[in-house]
């Protein structure tokens, strides 16, 4: 998994949970050192949830900067789940401290932003099997994402988000045919098992 050089700090981007029906999605920023090895670091998505765990803390422990930002449902329905997911990118790149000079952001899809129009990027479509820095991010974004919704399980147990973490479930679609919907459901996001919409 190769580093892109460029001979400044560099942060690789990612989120969790572009899909789910309900909760936040997150978004995360990592700068790694140039020598960084971490054995098994691959995207979020090509591992268990046990190796994310192991991992997690590895990351943060050693990475120079790393940073996780929420979107809530309510954003995400204003702004649509792309742009909600590269704000989410964009204001965990500015909690980074030092700030990076240049981002890699998975996916095909960014903007400048910030004070001075951040420019200064590259998208990499399945860039988190490709970077270390944006594999790196994505274990963040999906474990912090995991842990919330686990939480937010506690307070909605009948929707089972401990286990289908809001995604599109037929025990998920089915809670909701028997319960409604809460508020931390996506009123923009809607599947024709459940249409007519309840909300």
């Amino acid at each position: 998994m190769p580093y892109l050089e460029y001979g400044r700090l560099e942060a690789g981007c990612d989120e969790a949970g572009r899909g789910p029906l309900a909760g936040p999605v997150f978004a995360a920023a990592v700068i790694l050192p140039p020598e960084f090895d971490l054995p098994g670091l691959n995207d979020s998505k090509q591992l268990s949830e046990r190796q994310r765990e192991t991992l997690r803390p590895l990351i943060e422990e050693q990475a120079v900067a790393w940073a996780v930002e929420a979107v809530q449902p309510e954003e995400i329905d204003r702004l649509n789940i792309l742009w909600a997911s590269v704000t989410g990118m964009q204001r965990a790149v500015l909690k980074l401290d030092p700030a990076p000079a240049f981002l890699l952001i998975d996916g095909n899809k960014f903007r400048p932003f910030g004070p001075y129009g951040f420019k200064d990027y590259r998208t990499v479509v399945h860039g988190d099997a490709t970077y270390a820095s944006i594999a790196a991010a994505s274990i963040l974004a999906k474990t912090c994402r995991d842990d919330f919704m686990r939480q937010l399980a506690q307070e909605y147990p009948q929707y089972g988000w401990e286990r289908n973490m809001g995604y599109p479930t037929p025990d998920h679609i089915d809670a909701i045919r028997r319960y409604g919907y809460t508020p931390w459901h996506r009123k923009s996001f809607h599947v024709k098992e459940l249409e007519p919409s309840l909300f």
